[in-house]
């Protein structure tokens, strides 16, 4: 593969290399994590929920949030870990205990599930030090700054990798973050967010991605084929040479993004790769989409996009860019719902909302930036937003009866349908102590009240959960405990009962729905 060029950095990035270097710390707006619940590829395989159900930490150094993995329990334990402040790699250090497997110099998430790392207060910024991501799943990364991380030079942390993931790593959500390098290999610098070795079920939304000769790939190798599915939706790539992403033999999703200035190639699926590319706004940049530096094909599915300023090369044995006219050479089927904005307001909704310390403002799927509902910032174990009352019915129509139904695993003899047919002597029950089952409809349905009625011998089994508006993945409340839940009322065509810990098999005889 031929090595991107040296990049020009803006005075900006200066400003922020400056500030970075003198220890000041740049004002930033408070945030906290969103209470709105992952999207695209990290809501299957029984969806990404981090830490929610655990206990909430502060941690202002690298160390700190060792410390708060390994003061868990479990491995699984889940946890919520706020961070504030700069985390660079003199402070962080190696910690050990029963709930982690940490190293100096790198955030290092191995060997772990059930983690959410968030940025709070006036921001967090990891300097110099990268955020590893090895052997483990359930993980949400969200309102960070990672910058000019290396591989060579001095300090180098995580292989030159702002995030990466390796090694049987699952259901990863990254949000709101902000990525940024200060050049291309030659200065030192890697991917800003790579995955592979069986990486599979992420998801990368309204984040920042600048400044790098490398945006990041999916797979380490031609032979490294066995990642993904990955959804990329609302980032903004700017200044940045190639890999946005490059796809090895894995499929992608890729929608409402804006690529500014990529200086020699964009997505690049090779190898049997597939991309989906939706209402995506490519501005002042070459050959945006194809199959670069390897005769080994790679494929897309194109729709919606604009290619503003766009200029593409000529095809040879080893490079076949999409253009000047894409059109698609393969069709890829989406599994979960998602709505798009349109490609002409990719550019202000993305500069509104992409990055961290932009409040967690996400598109309301009509061009125009809302804020989600925000879970506390309290450092204390949190309260739930619901207390289930007693299993009896709470009245009404039961909506589920003739409805269908669908979710993320079952145990061998259940059945999603059994949740809606009445009988309280069938049951369904997720593969595993956790996952999602879903009542829906044909059209738009009113919704305020679910009854979880556990099966026979299995009472007191669900512990923490989620009730999720199937259309956009936005919780609609939470807590523990199986009975009758109510929230506001919402017009949905799916509603989703999502497990997130339990006691024991968690069983579900019944999901009664309610106007």
């Amino acid at each position: 593969m031929r090595k991107p060029v040296a990049l020009r950095l803006s005075a900006a990035l200066g400003t922020l290399a400056l500030a970075a270097a003198t220890g000041v710390v740049l004002n930033m707006p408070t945030a906290s994590a969103a209470a709105a619940g992952a999207t695209g590829y990290a809501t299957q395989n029984g969806g990404t929920t981090g830490g929610a159900g655990g206990s909430t930490v502060k941690a202002t150094t690298g160390t700190q949030i060792h410390q708060a993995l390994c003061a868990r329990a479990a491995t699984s334990t889940p946890i919520t870990i706020q961070v504030e402040g700069t985390i660079t790699v003199g402070n962080t250090a190696k910690v050990s205990g029963t709930g982690c497997n940490t190293a100096a110099g790198v955030i290092e998430l191995k060997g772990i599930s059930n983690v959410t790392l968030v940025g709070v207060g006036a921001g967090a910024v990891f300097d110099q030090i990268g955020i590893h991501i090895r052997q483990s799943s359930n993980i949400i990364v969200q309102n960070v700054t990672v910058q000019n991380v290396k591989k060579s030079g001095s300090p180098t942390s995580n292989g030159g990798d702002a995030i990466g993931m390796e090694s049987d790593v699952h259901n990863v959500w990254v949000d709101h973050a902000t990525l940024v390098a200060s050049g291309g290999e030659s200065e030192g610098y890697d991917g800003l967010f790579d995955m592979k070795d069986s990486t599979k079920y992420v998801t990368l939304s309204y984040s920042v991605l600048r400044n790098s000769g490398r945006g990041g790939l999916v797979g380490s190798s031609d032979s490294d084929l066995a990642n993904g599915p990955v959804t990329f939706h609302h980032n903004r790539y700017e200044n940045i040479d190639s890999r946005t992403p490059l796809l090895r033999g894995a499929t992608a999703h890729i929608y409402n993004n804006y690529y500014v200035s990529l200086n020699e190639s964009g997505i690049n699926p090779r190898a049997g790769g597939k991309a989906k590319v939706d209402n995506n706004y490519f501005k002042n940049s070459k050959d945006v989409l194809g199959t670069f530096y390897t005769d080994l094909p790679g494929y897309w599915q194109v729709a919606g996009n604009i290619f503003d300023n766009v200029t593409w090369s000529q095809p040879g044995d080893e490079n076949n860019p999409a253009g000047p006219n894409p059109t698609s050479n393969t069709t890829v089927s989406i599994p979960y719902a998602y709505t798009l904005d349109a490609a002409s307001c990719v550019p202000s909704i993305v500069t509104a909302t992409a990055g961290a310390n932009t409040g967690l403002k996400v598109s309301d799927g009509n061009c125009a930036a809302t804020t989600p509902t925000a879970t506390p910032t309290s450092t204390s174990t949190p309260t739930t937003s619901a207390s289930p009352t007693a299993t009896s019915s709470p009245g009404g129509t039961n909506l589920s009866i003739g409805a269908d139904s669908d979710g993320s695993s079952k145990a061998s003899g259940t059945s999603y349908g059994n949740v809606r047919d009445g009988d309280t002597g069938t049951y369904w029950s997720p593969s595993g102590s956790t996952g999602s089952v879903s009542i829906k409809w044909g059209s738009a349905t009113s919704v305020s009240r679910i009854n979880i009625r556990e099966a026979s011998g299995a009472t007191g089994n669900i512990g923490s959960w989620r009730v999720l508006n199937g259309d956009t993945g936005a919780v609609l409340t939470s807590g523990s405990g199986a009975g009758v839940i109510s929230f506001a009322a919402t017009s949905l065509k799916k509603v989703t009962f999502e497990i997130t810990s339990s006691a024991a098999a968690p069983k579900v005889a019944e999901f009664e729905t309610y106007a």
